[in-house]
């Protein structure tokens, strides 16, 4: 069972070194990384390089956002199980994997969801939250949660089947796929009570009150677009539980 690991990056030179050394220690032998730079003007593609003999595909060049460039490596992916991995981020242990590919192995699984650790740039070591994907349920779209993305593993046909990431949304193209693909409730999932990524705090959607606005903006707007009848409050409404995630990582 290939494992393609998908990991877009643009001016990533300070932080993509661990996410390409985290994928390359892998100890499951069908690993396909596939990275997709946005013409990065920094060193990242000096990095890159280093690990060229761990990766399948490495492709730089301009792109017309995030989802575009996920694009680009779903369309480059063979594997018969797709994920992603920010350059920011990075699996917990050479294992992960495995645990991946024998987990839905057996239980013949469409996809598996686990949880995320943040820590802070400035205290790698130090865990600030654990985002906990057993959460999400398909009918909890219309709260607006979602597994966490980077620990979210699903078969590479049902990205096919749907058509990617759809590149209208800026921020929220990930909770858009999620309720396109788990909204019908045909998958057959499970969530996998541990950590498998630590995730570096302040990306695209978590960077301050402005960038939160218009994730759950886009949030609304994915509802509407995929039949599911929520409103703004009832999708603001999780922060309270998401709290909980800082007081108890």
């Amino acid at each position: 069972m290939r494992i393609s690991v998908i990991t877009v990056c643009f001016n990533s030179a300070a932080t993509i070194d661990r996410a390409l050394q985290s994928v390359a220690a892998q100890d499951w032998p069908e690993v396909e990384h596939i990275v997709i730079d946005g013409a990065s003007r920094d060193d990242t593609m000096a990095v890159i390089e280093r690990y060229r003999q761990h990766l399948a595909v490495v492709v730089s060049e301009p792109d017309k956002g995030i989802y575009d460039a996920m694009n680009k490596g779903l369309a480059r992916a063979t594997g018969e199980i797709v994920c992603f991995l920010n350059a920011d981020d990075a699996y917990v242990a050479p294992d992960v994997l495995s645990q991946v590919a024998h987990e839905m192995s057996t239980h013949r699984l469409d996809a598996l969801f686990a949880d995320v650790a943040f820590f802070l740039p400035e205290a790698p070591e130090r865990i600030v939250r654990r985002y906990r994907s057993d959460r999400f349920h398909p009918d909890r779209l219309a709260w607006g949660w979602m597994p966490a993305h980077p620990a979210l593993f699903m078969r590479r046909s049902i990205y096919n089947q749907l058509g990617g990431f759809r590149t209208h949304f800026r921020i929220a193209g990930d909770f858009d796929f999620v309720a396109r693909a788990f909204g019908p409730g045909q998958l057959r999932y499970r969530h996998l009570p541990k950590v498998l990524v630590r995730m570096q705090a302040g990306g695209v959607s978590n960077a301050g009150l402005r960038s939160k606005w218009r994730l759950n903006q886009e949030v609304l707007r994915s509802c509407r677009e995929n039949g599911i009848r929520t409103n703004i409050f009832k999708i603001l409404s999780k922060y309270p539980a998401k709290l909980m995630e800082l007081v108890h990582p």
